[in-house]
């Protein structure tokens, strides 16, 4: 099954841990659906929304577990990213990494990031 990928301030996602619920970073509300990212899309996605940015987390979910309410949208370029029109509930969370920036600016991925 493949990931999906969420760059998420560490303290927001904390919050969502307590309460059981991700509504989502303040640009996922105002579009109305949470932004995920594939993994080859990912450093794109860090590099134009996040850059800078330290304190950050990679939250990694199986797109499968999302059902019906995950959908492929277009969007740079035409191409499709993933796009949840629901909270994400922490327990779908395959595994969560810190994002540090490195000593030349752009984030550190985990290594084995596919």
């Amino acid at each position: 099954m493949p990931l999906i990928y969420k760059i998420c301030p560490e303290p927001l996602w904390r919050e969502a841990e307590e309460a059981g619920r991700f509504a989502g970073a303040p640009v996922d509300l105002a579009d109305g659906f949470i932004h995920f990212s594939t993994g080859a899309q990912l450093r794109e996605t860090a590099a134009k929304h996040f850059a800078g940015q330290d304190g950050l987390l990679l939250i990694a979910v199986d797109d499968a577990t999302l059902g019906a309410a995950l959908r492929y949208e277009p969007s740079r370029g035409g191409a499709l990213f993933p796009h949840l029109y629901a909270p994400l509930d922490p327990k779908a969370v395959r595994w969560i990494a810190p994002l540090p920036l490195g000593p030349a600016g752009p984030h550190l991925f985990p290594e084995d990031l596919a």
